[in-house]
């Protein structure tokens, strides 16, 4: 089975927060996402709330839960205190766990899984405790990934930032490419699931999904929400599905 599509809805909230207006609408756009074919839908509500406002997030939820039941909705975030609670009151299908810093633009590396094994086993177990699907955020290097697995992780999301930043260089693209593919292969020996994200694309998701067959997940917000601006949010899901091989 291909991939399943999640759109991150950050982007749509960025764009809303520039006014003190409710439009675009974070859950209207994520319907038509979801009506289009989008298997979910990813947030990351940072603490200043700058993207995904902590009260979206229970909206989120209800429309997946009163219209789109087969949907998955994947939360992720530093697994501070605030953001646990968040996630045990929202019930997502996924936690996807990331080492950012607040001040961070954006997620743009993995977890150190050895130095941060003692921090990381309690919170996991403590999601896996309330049912929830644990992700662990992961740069795509197989060291480590034994680890991941060992602190009882469901799944990995390697950051294919790397491989997105090459849309010009055919040759470091095809590098970067292999090195997400052998991490990926080690994952799914170890018996972790593998999800993808960061900088992906109608153009590079193909060579990607054709590299990691057994990809579980790509959660893409960034891309979604530039074509969705030339192409509409329906249409735009629907290339992206095919892109992922649907």
């Amino acid at each position: 089975m291909p991939a399943r599509l999640s759109v991150n809805l950050n982007a749509i909230a960025m764009l809303r927060n520039r006014r003190d207006l409710p439009w675009p609408s974070v859950t209207g756009l994520g319907r038509i996402a979801l009506a289009a074919g989008a298997h979910g839908l990813t947030v990351h509500p940072r603490p200043d709330q700058r993207h995904v406002r902590f009260t979206d997030l229970p909206e989120i939820r209800a429309l997946i839960d009163d219209e789109f039941p087969q949907a998955e909705f994947n939360i992720e975030g530093y697994p501070a205190e605030e953001f646990l609670e968040l996630v045990e009151r929202t019930e997502p299908e996924q936690v996807t766990l990331v080492p950012d810093d607040p001040s961070q633009a954006t997620s743009d590396h993995g977890w150190d899984f050895a130095a941060y094994a003692d921090f990381l086993r309690p919170v996991v177990r403590r999601l896996k405790g309330r049912g929830l699907r644990v992700s662990l955020f992961a740069d795509p290097d197989p060291k480590g990934l034994d680890i991941a697995r060992a602190l009882g992780a469901d799944r990995v999301e390697f950051y294919t930032g790397p491989y997105g930043s090459c849309h010009s260089d055919s040759a470091k693209a095809a590098k970067e490419l292999e090195r997400l593919g052998k991490a990926a292969d080690a994952a799914l020996a170890l018996g972790l699931q593998v999800n993808v994200g960061h900088d992906l694309t109608v153009a590079n998701l193909p060579a990607l999904m054709k590299r990691i067959p057994r990809a579980a997940e790509a959660s893409i917000g960034h891309a979604v929400t530039a074509d969705a601006l030339e192409f509409g949010m329906s249409e735009t899901v629907r290339r992206f599905l095919k892109a992922c091989g649907w």
